[in-house]
């Protein structure tokens, strides 16, 4: 969820700014496209690795993480500096690393009889009816109501980032989220994400010229690949993790 860090940097440079980038979203969408094909292909070889080496997914599964994160700043910041040819291949990597770790939750919804093939589907569908949701209610926004919106937003994931850094620490010591509350939080996720979704199409053509497609197509896939997971988390929590 590192695309909320910009949150507040980009609402204060949208404020009073007209439309920077109207083709922006547009250029971006081929990269975006692109990266979540990577992502399939990543999270299709992490399932491969737990079919047929589980002992070596652990390991590999944590050190895709740190590269991952890793990899995320550094191309995030040349893609910034409008340095394409250099960011381009940084974000192929980071889409394909993205896909493994994404692996471990889809290996779990496919484990799981109430969820399967038909819920990793479902989260997907969600996905893209959620672009075209936003899509058509983001870019139509006034200012006072896209400026609102963003900024309820981005408290609510600075608080469901809270939220999970605190169910991470408890299950470290042995204290698990409880289904219901596991559910609520999923549920929290999915709809923040889908506000995010929204708020993407107001701010970025505010945001970045026509030429920054990169970075724009970088926090979109971020905004989908969260509202995937939290999808498959919300099926998986109503199905009682089986």
């Amino acid at each position: 969820m590192s695309n909320t860090s910009n949150f507040r940097k980009a609402m204060q440079e949208v404020q009073g700014n007209q439309i920077l980038g109207p083709n922006v979203i547009s250029n971006a969408l081929p990269y975006l496209g692109g990266g979540l094909v990577l992502t399939a292909l990543g999270t299709y070889g992490g399932l491969g690795v737990i079919a047929s080496r589980p002992d070596l997914f652990m390991p590999t599964f944590i050190g895709a993480m740190i590269a991952e994160l890793v990899l995320f700043f550094v191309a995030r910041g040349v893609a910034q500096q409008g340095n394409n040819s250099t960011a381009l291949p940084l974000l192929a990597l980071y889409s394909l690393l993205s896909g493994y770790t994404l692996s471990g939750i889809v290996f779990l919804a496919l484990s799981s009889s109430g969820v399967g093939i038909g819920g990793v589907g479902i989260a997907a569908l969600g996905c893209g009816v959620t672009f075209i949701l936003g899509r058509n209610i983001g870019s139509n926004l006034s200012d006072e109501d896209g400026l609102a919106l963003a900024q309820t937003v981005r408290l609510g994931v600075i608080a469901l980032l809270v939220v999970m850094v605190g169910q991470l620490l408890l299950s470290v010591f042995g204290v698990y989220t409880p289904g219901w509350l596991e559910i609520a939080i999923s549920g929290v996720g999915v709809a923040l994400f889908a506000g995010v979704a929204v708020v993407d199409f107001y701010i970025m053509p505010r945001t970045y010229e026509d030429d920054q497609y990169l970075p724009v197509a970088l926090s979109m896939y971020l905004t989908y690949i969260n509202l995937f997971i939290f999808i498959l988390r919300l099926l998986i929590a109503m199905n009682g993790r089986d």
